[in-house]
């Protein structure tokens, strides 16, 4: 996974633009409403989904694995933002719990024994009373099921990237033991869940 996004992703830079995705929009005022102070966005990519946190006046912590994207986010978004050069499966990166976590498109391209430490991971950075957010692409989208099958629900498409497609089961299963509260339908490029879980 992180050489395909490394490799063909990153070459287009800022491929998405700087307006943020609407499930950023949509935490971020979720966010606001809870008084978040300090915010965690596993990759955080160029930074285009966390200028509208940060513009809200919380402190932002990124996690990226492309220099790259980094890069770009610093000289975009400034040179003291702070984020940490590794893959999410590497987490944690410091010891420090955030009021709010927010992740956006990247879930989906993980395996599944990756998708549970990952979430554990996040909910473990998750201060009491934070709320974690994940965005991840559904069975509605039209490529659910092309390509080649590498596991249940899971397809490599794209000429390599493997997307997990998520249905609410599956979601009640994976998110039930970290305090997941609900689920919302966005549209974004594809259908995406937005996940939203709370810790008490």
């Amino acid at each position: 996974m992180a050489e395909f996004w490394e490799d063909n992703f990153i070459e287009k830079q800022e491929m998405w633009g700087f307006e943020p995705a609407h499930s950023a929009v949509w935490v971020k005022e979720l966010f606001m409403e809870h008084g978040v102070t300090s915010v965690l966005i596993p990759g955080i990519g160029y930074g285009r989904n966390a200028a509208v946190f940060s513009g809200s006046g919380m402190k932002v912590t990124g996690i990226e694995i492309s220099k790259t994207a980094i890069g770009l986010a610093k000289k975009h978004y400034g040179p003291d933002l702070v984020i940490y050069h590794g893959s999410v499966t590497e987490m944690p990166f410091d010891n420090s719990q955030y009021d709010g976590i927010f992740c956006h498109a990247l879930i989906h391209l993980l395996d599944k024994k990756e998708r549970g430490k990952f979430i554990r991971d996040c909910y473990h950075q998750l201060a009491p009373g934070g709320y974690m957010c994940f965005t991840a692409i559904t069975k509605a989208a039209p490529t659910y099921g092309q390509g080649s099958p590498v596991g249940k629900d899971r397809f490599e498409q794209f000429g390599g990237v493997r997307l997990f497609f998520y249905d609410m089961a599956t979601i009640r299963k994976e998110f039930a033991s970290v305090g997941l509260m609900d689920v919302t339908t966005i549209s974004e490029n594809y259908p995406f869940y937005i996940i939203k879980c709370h810790k008490i």
